[in-house]
């Protein structure tokens, strides 16, 4: 490093200007060292050629902060923008996916530390207006960097294929409800049955009406709670979606142009040529609406699709929550004492078997291994509860 001329900084706000000016600066090198190490870490060309054009981007930055530095009379050290020894040691012991979280997150702050000085920048007008167009090239590196973390084409392409057998996304979703509702009310309730009859002799005076009150009790409250649960999260969704979407359309009305920008830069990271990103993203752009929706998946992982009702979610969630509650329950219904505690357990097992082998349906896993571990879980949830109603022992 070596000192680069500059005369004495000015008196009064120019010393303030001047400060905040070195400090984004700094944080520009920062990043451009960042993303030239990250650079030589990639094994994609393509993500390699992104690193470096954002390293660029980040030298032009603290280049034009540099001038600015220099023409209200400040001075500053002169920095390789190549990567530090300690960087580099840092990478290797972490790994370039830290490097990458660790850089997403620098850019953010980055955003944030912009914001407070466009304010404090506003006495000088040249200044503040550097900052105001450098703060909208940063929000964009921040939006390259949660796509390379994530990237998202897997998800599209598999999307794009559903979208042919739309049967599948509606059937396995009322199959999946239900088969998981059981498994809950199952669960739940066989514990709480468990439990009591280890906390009450069988041979206690009405011992069958309370294990069977309480797993009535357990069976109505786990499908209340189930029901409501997803109601609210089925409602929670597309609450969400319209607001995202919302946020999403209020951006692209006030900056479009940035807005076309962030999804050519997208389409890069997916692997499209630069050429081929600019002629995808400008005849989306000529759609305002299919722009709206594009943007929304793209950059927010947000998808038009056809929303849960939240009454048909909540009453699928607490049926399906209660007929599985209720199994363990039904042998206390005709018989009392040891036969219907031995009677539950069977029951509860078998059932358990079931549900298990059903989840095969979704999880494509052999039926027997997953009836198998529902089995074993069951009775290990069984047994504890059992062996703590019998320490708190009634009667």
């Amino acid at each position: 490093m070596h000192q680069v001329p500059g005369s004495r900084v000015a008196a009064g706000h120019n010393k303030r200007v001047v400060a905040a000016l070195k400090d984004a600066w700094n944080r520009e090198i920062e990043a451009a060292q960042l993303y030239r190490l990250l650079a030589e870490q990639s094994n994609e060309e393509k993500r390699r050629k992104l690193f470096i054009r954002l390293a660029e981007s980040e030298e032009g930055h603290a280049a034009q902060f540099a001038e600015r530095i220099v023409a209200l009379g400040g001075s500053l050290l002169k920095a390789s923008t190549s990567p530090t020894s300690a960087q580099r040691i840092m990478c290797r012991a972490l790994g370039p996916d830290s490097m990458l979280r660790r850089l997403e997150a620098e850019e953010e702050r980055n955003v944030v530390q912009f914001e407070r000085n466009v304010h404090a920048l506003a006495e000088d007008a040249e200044s503040h207006q550097l900052f105001l167009r450098i703060e909208e090239e940063e929000k964009q590196h921040t939006t390259a960097l949660h796509s390379l973390k994530m990237p998202d084409e897997p998800r599209s392409r598999l999307e794009a294929i559903l979208k042919g057998e739309k049967w599948h996304v509606s059937t396995g979703s009322w199959i999946g409800d239900a088969i998981y509702g059981v498994n809950d009310g199952l669960g739940a309730v066989f514990g709480v049955v468990s439990g009591m009859a280890g906390a009450v002799n069988a041979g206690t005076p009405n011992s069958g009406k309370i294990v069977l009150v309480s797993g009535l009790v357990a069976t109505l409250a786990s499908a209340l709670s189930m029901g409501s649960g997803a109601f609210m999260a089925a409602k929670s969704e597309r609450e969400i979606y319209d607001a995202e979407l919302g946020r999403e359309r209020q951006e692209i009305e006030q900056s479009p142009e940035h807005e076309m920008e962030e999804l050519e830069l997208l389409y890069q990271l997916k692997g499209f040529s630069p050429e081929d990103a600019r002629r995808m993203t400008e005849g989306i752009a000529k759609n305002p609406e299919e722009f709206l929706k594009t943007m929304a998946h793209e950059e927010l992982g947000l998808s038009d699709r056809s929303f849960p009702n939240p009454i048909v979610s909540s009453a699928s969630a607490a049926l399906s929550t209660a007929v599985g509650g209720i199994v363990p329950v039904l042998p206390f219904l005709f018989i009392s004492g040891l036969p219907a505690i031995v009677a539950a357990a069977i029951v509860g097992m078998t059932a358990h078997f079931a549900v298990g082998a059903a989840k095969s349906l979704i999880t494509a896993r052999s039926w027997w291994a997953s009836g198998f571990e529902m089995t074993v879980i069951g009775l290990l949830t069984g047994g504890v509860t059992y062996m703590l109603g019998r320490l708190l022992h009634i009667g």
